[in-house]
């Protein structure tokens, strides 16, 4: 697939992401790999539901500097992190959900653990219900470079190979394409819903 044509299924992604509520008030951010040394990531204070490509800014995967002069999104540096990382990450999407939130600031620890549910298969790798998904929690910081070089010093690679949660923020996560980054999106979400009201009713 062309650039151009990952580029314009990641902004049909955006639209269909904004028309679910997961990105409001201009919140979010969604970039997609150009190459070993770029990407393309979403303007600052654009409203992502209705992102055209011309909303992406070329940026530096290595300084996180955008040649243009325009102000990419204020999370640029834990999109960039993901690149670097995961040399197979192609898309990698931010949203601020009500679940990814308040679940967030649920959790007492540095990981939520979810398990017993069918749809914990539709990340990547995934194969059955009975295993324990653990995804990493980090405290929101409002210094992104403060933040990306804390996931990166104090997190493995295997515990983000879906993404993170920050706490009272969002949940960032990524994949291998447009396609599966969506996915992880839509799975993680449809996770984190079952899990609130799983502990909503358990305190009844």
């Amino acid at each position: 697939m062309t650039q151009q044509l990952q580029l314009a299924e990641l902004v049909a992604a955006c639209r269909w992401l904004g028309a679910k509520g997961w990105a409001p008030a201009t919140g979010g951010n969604m970039s997609l790999r150009q190459d070993s040394e770029w990407c393309w990531l979403s303007e600052s204070g654009k409203d992502k539901g209705s992102l055209t490509e011309s909303d992406f800014l070329q940026v530096n995967i290595g300084d996180n500097t955008a040649p243009s002069g325009r102000t990419p999104s204020a999370e640029t540096g834990l999109h960039t992190l993901i690149y670097r990382l995961f040399p197979e990450a192609q898309a990698v999407l931010h949203v601020h959900t009500v679940n990814a939130t308040v679940l967030s600031r649920l959790v007492k620890g540095n990981r939520l653990t979810l398990q017993g549910y069918e749809m914990q298969k539709s990340l990547r790798g995934q194969s059955s219900h009975l295993d324990a998904l653990q995804l990493p929690v980090f405290d929101n910081n409002q210094d992104i470079s403060a933040l990306a070089q804390r996931i990166n010093s104090e997190t493995s690679k295997d515990d983000l190979q879906w993404g993170f949660l920050l706490r009272g923020h969002g949940l960032t996560c990524w994949g291998r394409s447009v396609q599966e980054a969506r996915r992880h999106l839509e799975g993680l979400e449809f996770l984190f819903e079952c899990e609130i009201l799983r502990r909503r009713l358990e305190v009844l």
